[in-house]
């Protein structure tokens, strides 16, 4: 990306030099909807870019809401609409179940997917898909029958 192989650029409006391209990618779907960014390591060092400069770059797209910081994941691509995209899968498989309640896909009194067929649908861990059917019976959308399974709670009249 520039003319001085051996030379790392920073200062002035270096950082465009990041923030151009990956706002590119983003659009390009090159980073899907929750995916994660490169490390800042690799970003400085794949566009020859002083970390510091990197990190001003991505701030960028962090105030245009296009990516945001997560804890232990890194910088992930987001929408601006947090209504429209959680920050942590879980919320997403949670979410996903509710709409399915919600439509009666999964009408009051039916049985819940499993734990290990919602692993697969959603491609996410145990502890994950644990984390979103938690987050359900907290709210009383769904109920544990030990030994049955979860169900969906019959709405109150």
């Amino acid at each position: 990306m520039t003319s001085d192989a051996g030379r790392w650029l920073t200062g002035g409006r270096v950082y465009r030099r990041l923030a151009d391209p990956l706002r590119a990618q983003i659009a390009a779907g090159e980073y899907p909807l929750g995916g994660a960014l490169p490390s800042e390591a690799a970003l400085a060092e794949c566009y020859r870019l002083a970390r510091s400069t990197v990190r001003r770059g991505l701030a960028v797209l962090e105030a245009e809401e296009l990516i945001i910081a997560l804890p232990s994941k890194g910088r992930v691509v987001t929408d601006p609409d947090p209504e429209v995209s959680p920050a942590y899968r879980y919320q997403a498989i949670a979410d996903d179940l509710r709409e399915q309640i919600r439509t009666g896909s999964l009408a009051a009194g039916s049985r819940v997917p499993s734990e290990l067929a919602l692993c697969r649908r959603h491609g996410a861990s145990r502890n994950t898909v644990r984390q979103a059917l938690g987050e359900l019976e907290r709210e009383g959308v769904i109920v544990v029958r030990h030994g049955k399974g979860r169900f969906v709670q019959p709405a109150p009249d």
